[in-house]
């Protein structure tokens, strides 16, 4: 079996490059642009169009932060912790999705309180135009052979050039399809039968927590963390636990506000 060889430069200017990657972060983006003035114009939204922008630079910034964050400090700090100049040095990879959600989290709080609307109401578009793009990120995580499963003799084995000889689980694949196409679907669904604003956030918490927590059993381990409890979870599984308690306590407690939308 051969092994992925797909070129992650799409073409190069000089030193300048344009990766796969980086591409399939702005489809991901231009995908939400589109689909909050969608949520806008139906009145799922109500902030005025021309805020949009602000919002996803808001939301971007707060993301790349909280993602490069929790990748430092909680998947790799015995190696940051003597090379902290290297902080931002993220062109040699290291982004944390959990810390991507806490970043959005806080970046949804400050635009709502800046633009007086609801906190709840914000990550509800959030949740609803920036799940697309976990499909694209994960797509772009596939090309890189990057984020590879676990060594398999199943047919969906590949061999990945930086991942030994062995064929193993496409992960990205797996993940790609259940984080960014079925959570997707659940969510809209779910916009045409909620009638409080907060819970088709509190569901995205809860949809990607579980989803990811069962393909993370295909998913090899992060090298420098390996595996706790006996060798049987890893980080990315005991983050998506406490995603799940969390956004149930989440829901619990969005129940009882007095403006449901």
């Amino acid at each position: 079996m051969n092994p992925l060889n797909i070129d992650p430069i799409i073409f190069s200017i000089g030193p300048v490059s344009v990766r796969w990657y980086g591409m399939m972060y702005v489809i991901g983006f231009v995908i939400a642009n589109i689909l909050l003035k969608k949520l806008v114009e139906k009145g799922f939204y109500k902030i005025e169009k021309d805020k949009i922008d602000s919002m996803i630079t808001t939301m971007l910034i707060c993301m790349f932060l909280g993602a490069r964050f929790a990748y430092v400090f909680i998947y790799n700090w015995d190696y940051y912790s003597g090379h902290i100049g290297e902080l931002f040095y993220v062109w040699q990879g290291g982004l944390s999705f959990h810390g991507a959600l806490a970043g959005l989290l806080f970046g949804g709080w400050y635009f709502g309180r800046k633009n007086g609307v609801s906190w709840a109401q914000v990550m509800d578009a959030t949740a609803l135009a920036g799940t697309p793009g976990l499909f694209f990120g994960r797509m772009g995580n596939f090309i890189n052979g990057e984020l590879y499963g676990r060594v398999t003799d199943s047919p969906f084995g590949m061999v990945f050039k930086t991942g030994g000889p062995y064929p193993r689980h496409p992960s990205q694949l797996y993940e790609g399809f259940a984080e960014g196409i079925l959570l997707t679907l659940i969510l809209w669904l779910i916009m045409t039968k909620v009638k409080r604003h907060g819970v088709i956030a509190c569901s995205f918490v809860i949809g990607y927590g579980f989803f990811r927590y069962f393909i993370e059993f295909f998913r090899e381990a992060d090298q420098q963390l390996g595996y706790y409890f006996g060798g049987t979870t890893t980080m990315g599984q005991i983050l998506c636990l406490i995603m799940i308690i969390g956004g149930f306590a989440a829901l619990y407690l969005n129940s009882k506000r007095e403006d449901p939308i």
